[in-house]
C-alpha cells in the first residue's frame, strides 16, 4: 500500500494490487492493466492495456487500471 499526501487534502489511502512480478501478457512488461474476461484474468501493459482497451472493455467482467502509477513515476 502506498500513501500519498498533500497539503491541500489530508492522506489519501490507494491499494495497488499490481506488482512488479505481474507482467503483460502480450509482451512481457510490467503490468499495469488487469481485466477479467471468462474468468480469466489477463494482463497487460500500459500500450497493450490501450491498444486492446475497447474490444477487452466489451467482454471483461472487470477492469482494474493501475496506469496513472506511470505518472507517479516520473
Amino acid at each position: 500500500m502506498t500513501t500519498i499526501s498533500t497539503t491541500a487534502e489530508p492522506a489519501a489511502l490507494i491499494e495497488y494490487r499490481l506488482t512488479a512480478v505481474d507482467r503483460c501478457d502480450s509482451c512481457g512488461a510490467q503490468a499495469y492493466i488487469a481485466a477479467e474476461v471468462n474468468g480469466s484474468e489477463l494482463l497487460f501493459c500500459a500500450h497493450h492495456g490501450r491498444k486492446y482497451e475497447e474490444k477487452l472493455r466489451a467482454v471483461a467482467s472487470t477492469w482494474h487500471d493501475e496506469t496513472a502509477r506511470l505518472a507517479d513515476d516520473v
